[in-house]
This record gives structure tokens, C-alpha cells and sequence, in this order.
């Protein structure tokens, strides 16, 4: 056999190894997140409701530690480290990510509220619903 045949061979190997692999990442990671939307729901109203002086409880960034904790674990698109030299791996998305897109969108609700908008009509019912819900919660 050539060598070159050989390598060939090995790369057919990485790849299905890392096709398999990528699928039981794929499987963990949605049980995790399928884990993730009750328990973060929950872990924020526990948090909500555990305030005290304006503070948040810590159960909510408790959760979201883990959480990035196990996406580090599952490195879920690790193999692309095995991948061809040829293939390109640009930023398309560049240095941005979705919490920068909700950074803009908070800055523009922010400055919407400031200026007494709908916003800040929306902003002030919901503290009075989370005002009276913690009164509630001290008084049973």
C-alpha cells in the first residue's frame, strides 16, 4: 500500500470517527438544553423571588456558570480541528455575537425609557408587579 493511500484512508477514519463523535455531542448538547429552558425559567423566579434590597438571588447565575461550564465540556464543534487545511475557517459573523445584537436592542429601550416612551410606562408596571409579588412572598 502507498503511503498515500494510507493517509486517505486515516483521514476516512478521523472523519467518520468525528462525524460519530459530533452526533453524540449534538445528542448531549440538546438534552442539556431541553434541561436548560425549565431550569433557567425557574432558577430566574427563584432568583426574582429570593431578592432582597433590589439584589437578585444568585440561583439564576448559578445555572448560567454551569451551563457555560458544560458547553466548554461538550466543545461541541471540537473536530474542526481535524479539518483540511483548505478549508477556510473566517469569522463570518466577525466579532459580533447575539448578545451584542441585544446589547443595541437594551441601549435603544433604555434611551426609549429615558425619555418617559412606552418603555418606561411597560418598565414601571413590571416593577410594581415584582414589588407587590415579593411584599406577597414576605408577608406568607
Amino acid at each position: 500500500m502507498l503511503s498515500h493511500e494510507k493517509e486517505s484512508t486515516t483521514d476516512r477514519w478521523v472523519l467518520i470517527r468525528d462525524l460519530g463523535v459530533l452526533q453524540v455531542k449534538l445528542i448531549v448538547d440538546g438534552l442539556r438544553d431541553i434541561i436548560l429552558v425549565p431550569a433557567s425559567l425557574i432558577a430566574g423566579m427563584v432568583s426574582l423571588a429570593t431578592s432582597e434590597g433590589g439584589k437578585p438571588g444568585l440561583q439564576f447565575y448559578q445555572l448560567l456558570a454551569w451551563g457555560k461550564e458544560s458547553e466548554v465540556w461538550i466543545n461541541l464543534f471540537g473536530a474542526v480541528r481535524n479539518a483540511p487545511e483548505i478549508i477556510e475557517q473566517p469569522q463570518r459573523f466577525g466579532d459580533q455575537d447575539i448578545d451584542d445584537i441585544v446589547g443595541r436592542l437594551e441601549a435603544f429601550v433604555v434611551d426609549e425609557s429615558k425619555r418617559g416612551g412606552v418603555t418606561s410606562q411597560a418598565k414601571d408596571r413590571l416593577d410594581k408587579i415584582l414589588d407587590a409579588f415579593q411584599r406577597k412572598k414576605r408577608g406568607s
